[in-house]
């Protein structure tokens, strides 16, 4: 493997004969950055085309948990839970409610049914 070091070029290290930049009003950056082939804004065809991320899911990952702590300090079954996850399954509104409480209070929810 071949390592590489990057480095920062200071003011200094430019020729003397270099401008900087000049600055870019809101409108001009937008306009650079639909120039831009590679970055174009989604459109709705390309939002219906994305992979959705089931909430249950990306609330587990934002608390740090594994789908067995998340499941065990919620009390929700594991199964269910991949399910939720992998698509497999919807939340029913109780559980989306459950979930929202969830997401909003995650430690008093993990005290009250410890209690």
């Amino acid at each position: 493997m071949s390592k590489t070091i990057a480095s920062r070029k200071t003011r200094k290290d430019l020729p003397e004969d270099t401008e900087p930049l000049p600055a870019m009003t809101e409108d001009e950056v937008l306009a650079a950055a639909l120039r831009d082939p590679d970055a174009q804004p989604m459109t709705p065809e390309d939002f219906k085309r994305a992979k959705r991320i089931p909430r249950a899911k990306m609330l587990r990952q934002a608390l740090g948990l594994t789908q067995e702590e998340f499941s065990s300090r919620y009390r929700i079954p594991l199964g269910t839970l991949r399910d939720w996850e992998q698509g497999a399954a919807e939340p029913d509104s109780c559980a989306r409610a459950y979930l929202d409480v969830i997401a909003r209070l995650p430690e008093d929810v993990a005290a009250a049914l410890a209690g």
